[in-house]
């Protein structure tokens, strides 16, 4: 897995996310941002580039050091004299929490500002169980893997959270999500914040998907989808550089959309015929078993497959069909250069990925997929994470946020 990584609502400076800040160079928040690609320069060279005198520099360098985010990087070469000193990002100064909840497991990482992973932990959960079962599991792994870091909570400066479902992502509510019963309107940051009173943001777990396979693997993709076939089936779409929420957060809810051999078939949504509802986890294991191959989850069905069942390969690939069938009227209206199929069924990507791929090709323009490339996630089970850290690096690394802790001098 990377090990290093670095958007939210307002103000985020990240291509993934929307509008950055203004950008001025004179506040301390600003300055900052020169130095965030961890290169390090000297007090001359920041006056050179910001165009500010050295005294205010040398003041917001100061301040910078003073909360932790900057230190010395060595000296630079003499021109003659004393040689200047160098000041670089300190990402160690502070953490992160990031957390991936899914339908039937959840993974905590906490990384530090560059968002380098220090520690993480995976838990099995029920996410019917409702909001504050699951949110005390959250909170009480979230404690051990800070813990397990070798890190003190009042290093924290903010936890972001996927979650399985629709978002309001300006609130952090989530919005009558199919299966999670009980969390519709759910006040989940300040939950959170009851136990950890720092930044709580939080998305759809298929968009933070989106943001950290991007960032790792694919950067200079301007227009991808993220596919997440598990429990559940959701995409996660990045068009232009920005990710897409749509008005009400559910941009990309792919799974409740029908498919030409839904029939009849009732969808836990309510409606017939979704896609989730023919190749999602359960679903491919409910047809196996119908056929007279046991098999009660998703990983039962790929344990089969791996061991060369042939049912329940014909399955994994009509599954990737069923996929592809949503997919090429996406490639259509969408027009993405890169389409990375994740979740729990991905891994048995030969499979799934050849009946996405078969169809996809098939019935989509020749133009849009002239150029298309349909992979299997690189990031795999730690994509929600990486996802979820980025969102809130960006969004505590944007010049205002820097400026709220270089007001208060914060010590680690």
């Amino acid at each position: 897995m990377p090990k290093s990584s670095v958007q939210h609502h307002q103000g985020a400076v990240s291509a993934s996310s929307g509008p950055a800040e203004p950008y001025s160079h004179s506040r301390a928040g600003d300055v900052f941002q020169l130095l965030r690609d961890g290169r390090a320069r000297t007090r001359a060279e920041l006056a050179e580039v910001t165009g500010l005198a050295r005294s205010t520099v040398a003041a917001r360098i100061d301040a910078l050091s003073a909360a932790g985010l900057i230190g010395p990087a060595g000296e630079a070469i003499s021109s003659g004299g004393r040689p200047p000193s160098r000041f670089a990002f300190h990402p160690s100064a502070r953490v992160i929490l990031a957390v991936d909840v899914g339908a039937t497991h959840m993974l905590i990482a906490l990384t530090d500002l560059s968002g380098t992973v220090l520690s993480e932990l995976r838990e099995s959960i029920d996410i019917s169980a409702g909001p504050t079962v699951v949110l005390d599991s959250v909170l009480e792994l979230c404690g051990q893997v800070i813990a397990k870091g070798g890190r003190h909570e009042r290093e924290l400066v903010g936890i972001g959270i996927g979650l399985p479902g629709p978002v309001e992502h300006l609130t952090g509510k989530p919005a009558s999500p199919p299966i999670m019963p009980g969390w519709d309107g759910f006040d989940v940051p300040a939950y959170v914040q009851k136990r950890f009173p720092t930044e709580v943001l939080v998305d759809n777990d298929v968009n933070i998907m989106a943001l950290g396979e991007r960032a790792y693997y694919w950067p200079d993709a301007a227009d991808l989808l993220f596919i997440k076939v598990a429990t559940g089936i959701g995409a996660g779409i990045i068009s232009g550089g920005l990710l897409q929420r749509g008005a009400d957060g559910t941009a990309g809810d792919i799974g409740h959309v029908r498919v030409p051999r839904g029939g009849d078939v009732l969808c836990r949504c309510g409606n017939y015929g979704c896609l989730e509802a023919m190749a999602s986890g359960p679903a491919v294991a409910a047809a196996l078993t119908g056929k007279g191959v046991p098999a009660h989850t998703g990983e039962d069905v790929l344990e089969l497959a791996r061991r060369g069942n042939l049912a329940a390969i014909q399955a994994m690939r009509q599954a990737g069909r069923d996929v592809g069938d949503v997919l090429a009227a996406s490639v259509n209206l969408l027009n993405p250069s890169v389409i990375v199929i994740g979740g729990g069924l991905s891994s048995a990507g030969e499979y799934l990925m050849a009946g996405v791929r078969e169809i996809v090709y098939q019935r989509s323009l020749p133009l849009a997929t002239a150029r298309l490339r349909i992979v299997q996630s690189m990031a795999a089970e730690h994509a929600g994470v990486l996802g979820a850290g980025r969102m809130v690096i960006d969004h505590v690394l944007a010049p205002s946020s820097v400026e709220r802790l270089v007001a208060g001098h914060v010590q680690p």
